[in-house]
Order: structure tokens, then C-alpha cells, then sequence
């Protein structure tokens, strides 16, 4: 752990700006590459129906006729969402090497409605692969009653929606649906059958979701889920809410092969509450929340690590520090006096020593460090868990800022491709945090451009970025003939 330690607090240190300065205009595509420190491959992303594969200048390589939340599954194929639109959606579509479609899904349930996030998966139990999706599920008003949520806060909850999380195989079949709906908790009512145990608090249940969290009563896209990922190790889920706090859900324990109701009963039942919950501990009573200090004009982020994040996701095996999760937080809602965005990468199996127990560890058991920022960034000092091993941002408070959005992902010679979504900014930056390559979407809202102006955030925005070797699997063997770039001009980009 002396090393994650270390290269947490060199990360701090060494931060990088990253098109910081402040400009009202420049070139998009890629404006910079030190060609002897980047994991060299091929930067893939969907923007505005069109997903393109471009190599480290920029050059397109590929392109599918689909591009919302693309997907470059193992085979070379693009799974996607149905609609362009990642807030919404009816189902998915995925397209083989040639754009063709070889298969689609459609949640034809009047009371799910999938968004956002989805990840096909290979199933150990059934012997084959299978697709995870996040969906709004529909909640009475007697539904949110029988849960023990409090009227006084719903407005009789009219139009009431839970996340939740639905497997459907190759044929279109629902094998397993776990749902956060089945796993609340609750101090008001105690005639309901969730009612915390004589003598406890909902302190005492991090295993379960405060039906009455204070001052966000159950509504429509209550919980706003943003990002899914599986381990194939673990056979565990992960699931992050937009309003602070990922969840990991045990798949293995819950699913059982050729009985859809069976797995369906058992993701509902205890053995479906949360392995471990990060972002948040005053959700359930275990930490401080944020507060606005006595003159108004500070505030206080208390406990609370992560606020309107995105794209959370194991480290694969294989790669540096695997078994971590990354995040992208994009720091909305975490009560920051000067508000920047964040690549955050996390042990969830950290103790207060910050040894490695093999076992997730509820976070404030972990314990928080203060975080003097320091410089002239307008930041004051806060809590950081001892459970977040590596963080970058950039040394401009806003040079690295995205309200909605975002990606990380963990490269295999140990840097981190970074999406910063309203932008259209991809970085990929060292363990050190040096930014090594930077690049500017051109596709935009109106017109693809050669050089990006004073716009509002989304004009050119990419809602995620992946990286790829050749020789990994999507593209091994593939031919990978670079074309001219998105714009057509030659690429022109600062060396060191």
C-alpha cells in the first residue's frame, strides 16, 4: 500500500494543466502528444450517431453508423443504445464490424425505462454472454407507502421511479432484475416490514437505501443511476447513482441458472443488499454531509467524496492496479467552493492503515485524511477517504470541468485515458500526472469544425472515450489503415 500511497500524494503534487488556460477559441482534434510516454493505440468514441475509431493523430481508422453510448464488445462489433440519446431509450442495437445489425433488444415493459448505461457480459452460470442494463422502473404511490416513505415528503409520489438493473440473454429473455426498490430501509413507519430493528438506526444497515434521505424524497429518476460495470472475477456488479454514491451488488450469489423467478427472488432478498457503498456515508447515518458555513459564503463538503459522477468501472485484470474502481467525478453537487472535475481511482478492500484486507471495508471504518489544496485555486481543505488511491485534476480550477459525463480508463502501460464530456476533451496523463495527449472533438451540434470558439458546454461533447491496443482483442487482426482525420486537414499538434 506504500506505493499507492505514494503515488496518490505524487499525483496531487505533479498535476498537470490540461488546456487550462483561458481561451476563447482554438483547434479541435489533437493539439498535443508526447509521443515517448503515451500508451500508443486507438481512441474510440461515439458522437452524434457516428462512433469513430482514430488513431493516436487522429486519423480515422473505422467508423460504425451508430454512436450514443457505443460499446466495442470483443468480437469487433458495437453495441449501442437504440436512440440517440443516453438519457433515454427503448432498447439496443448492435452492429458487426460493417455497420450491419446482428442483433437488438427492446424493452417492450410499459414500466422500465432503460438509460444511459449497459454492458454485454459473459455469464459463468449459463455458459454464454448476456447484456446488463440500467432501467427506471415505475413505482406506485402504494408502493412508495408500503416501503415506509413518508407522505409528507413525496407529494403522494405520483410519477415515483427506482433504478434498476436488468439481464436479458441473446434470445431476449429476462434471466435476473435486481432492483433498489427491494433493498431500502427505513426510521418512519414502524408497521412496514423494513422498519429498522429495535434499538438500531439506519447507521446500522449500509447494506441498505434510506427510503426517507433528507431533502431527496423518492421521485421521478430518483436515484438518476449513470454507469454500470461487471467483474468477471467477482461476478460482482457496480452501479453508480449521479447523486453521490456507487453501490456493488453480488451477481453469483443471486443468480440462479435456468430459474429466471428464482434469481429474480433471491437479487430482492438480503443476499441482494450492497457489498459496499462509496461516496456518501451521511446517507446512511455513518458521516457528516455537506454544509454552508456560518457566513454563507463557504461551504463545507463533510464526508461526501463524489457528486454528479459517471462512468464507474473495475480495472480489469491484467492491468495496472486491477481490481480498483475508476470514476469519473465530475464534482456537481459536492458543495466545493471553486468546483472542478476529477479521475478518482478506489480500493474498496482499504483498512485505516491503508492495508489491502481482501474484503470491502465500509469507508469511514477506512477513514478520511484532510486535503489542503493549497496554490491560489480558491479551494479550502476536505475530507479525502483513505480509500482513494489516485486521483488527477488540473491545476487550473476549471481546466478539467464537466458538469454531465465523463470517462476513466486505466491503460496498460499504467496511464489513464480521461473523457471530459462537455468539452469534448480526451487526455490521457502518466501515474504522475503528466498530461501526455490531448484531444478536442471536432463533431459538433451544428457542423464539424476545425477550430472551436466560444460555445455553451455540449456544442462538441463526447459522452466517453476507450483506448485500444491492436493486439486486444476488438481489433486484433483487423486492418487498421489510418484515412485523413474527422476534419480533413493534416494533423498539426505540439511535440515536446
Amino acid at each position: 500500500m506504500t506505493y499507492i500511497r505514494q503515488s496518490l500524494m505524487l499525483a496531487m503534487l505533479l498535476t498537470t494543466s490540461a488546456y487550462a488556460y483561458e481561451a476563447f477559441q482554438g483547434p479541435t482534434e489533437l493539439i498535443y502528444w508526447n509521443t515517448n510516454q503515451t500508451d500508443n493505440g486507438y481512441t474510440f468514441f461515439g458522437v452524434r450517431g457516428t462512433t469513430y475509431l482514430i488513431n493516436m493523430e487522429g486519423r480515422v481508422v473505422h467508423t460504425w453508423p451508430i454512436g450514443t453510448n457505443p460499446h466495442l464488445l470483443d468480437n469487433g462489433h458495437v453495441l449501442d443504445a437504440s436512440k440517440n440519446d443516453p438519457s433515454g431509450f427503448g432498447g439496443f442495437t448492435e452492429v458487426d464490424w460493417n455497420g450491419s445489425t446482428v442483433w437488438s433488444y427492446n424493452e417492450t415493459r410499459t414500466n422500465y425505462l432503460p438509460h444511459h448505461d449497459f454492458i454485454r457480459i459473459y455469464n459463468p452460470k449459463l455458459g454464454t454472454n448476456t447484456t446488463l442494463y440500467i432501467a427506471n422502473k415505475s413505482v406506485t404511490s402504494n408502493q412508495c407507502i408500503a416501503a415506509g416513505c413518508d407522505p409528507a415528503n413525496g407529494k403522494n409520489y405520483t410519477d415515483a421511479q427506482m433504478d434498476a438493473i436488468v439481464e436479458v440473454d441473446l434470445s431476449g429473455n429476462i434471466v435476473w432484475e435486481w432492483g433498489f426498490y427491494d433493498h431500502l430501509i427505513q426510521s418512519f413507519d414502524a408497521a412496514k416490514s423494513n422498519y429498522v430493528a429495535t434499538g438500531k438506526t439506519i447507521a446500522d444497515y449500509p447494506g441498505r437505501l434510506n427510503a426517507n434521505i433528507p431533502g431527496m424524497p423518492v421521485q421521478r429518476d430518483w436515484l438518476h443511476c449513470n454507469s454500470i460495470d461487471y467483474n468477471q472475477t467477482l461476478d460482482q456488479i457496480v452501479i453508480n447513482s449521479v447523486r453521490g454514491e456507487l453501490y456493488v451488488i453480488d451477481h453469483g450469489s443471486t443468480f440462479v441458472a435456468g430459474n429466471p423467478t428464482g434469481s429474480v427472488a433471491l437479487a430482492a432478498g438480503p443476499a441482494g443488499d450492497f457489498l459496499y457503498r462509496f461516496g456518501d456515508p451521511a446517507r446512511y447515518g455513518q458521516g457528516s454531509p455537506p454544509s454552508v458555513l456560518t457566513n454563507w459564503t463557504e461551504s463545507a463538503t463533510g464526508n461526501k467524496q463524489i457528486g454528479g459522477a459517471h462512468h464507474v468501472s473495475w480495472i480489469p485484470a491484467g492491468f495496472p492496479h486491477a481490481g480498483n474502481m475508476l470514476i469519473f467525478n465530475n464534482a456537481q453537487n459536492l458543495f466545493e467552493h471553486t468546483q472542478q472535475s476529477y479521475a478518482m481511482e478506489i480500493s474498496g478492500y482499504l483498512n485505516a492503515n491503508t492495508n489491502n484486507t481482501g474484503a470491502y471495508v465500509n469507508p469511514p471504518a477506512a477513514g478520511y485524511v484532510s486535503w489542503q489544496p493549497g496554490h491560489n485555486t480558491g479551494k479550502a481543505a476536505r475530507l479525502l477517504s483513505n480509500q482513494i488511491v489516485w486521483f488527477w485534476y488540473s491545476k487550473a480550477s476549471h481546466g478539467m470541468f464537466s458538469h454531465i459525463g465523463g470517462s476513466v480508463q486505466r491503460l496498460a502501460n499504467g496511464n489513464t485515458l480521461i473523457c471530459a464530456d462537455t468539452e469534448g476533451h480526451v487526455i490521457e496523463v502518466t501515474p504522475a500526472g503528466e498530461a501526455v495527449w490531448e484531444y478536442i472533438n471536432p463533431v459538433a451540434s451544428d457542423a464539424i469544425v476545425k477550430f472551436k470558439r466560444d460555445d455553451w458546454p455540449m456544442y462538441n461533447s463526447i459522452f466517453r472515450a476507450y483506448r485500444y491496443r491492436a493486439s486486444e482483442p476488438p481489433l486484433a487482426g483487423r486492418t487498421l489503415t489510418p484515412g485523413s482525420t474527422i476534419t480533413g486537414r493534416n494533423p498539426s499538434y505540439v511535440t515536446p
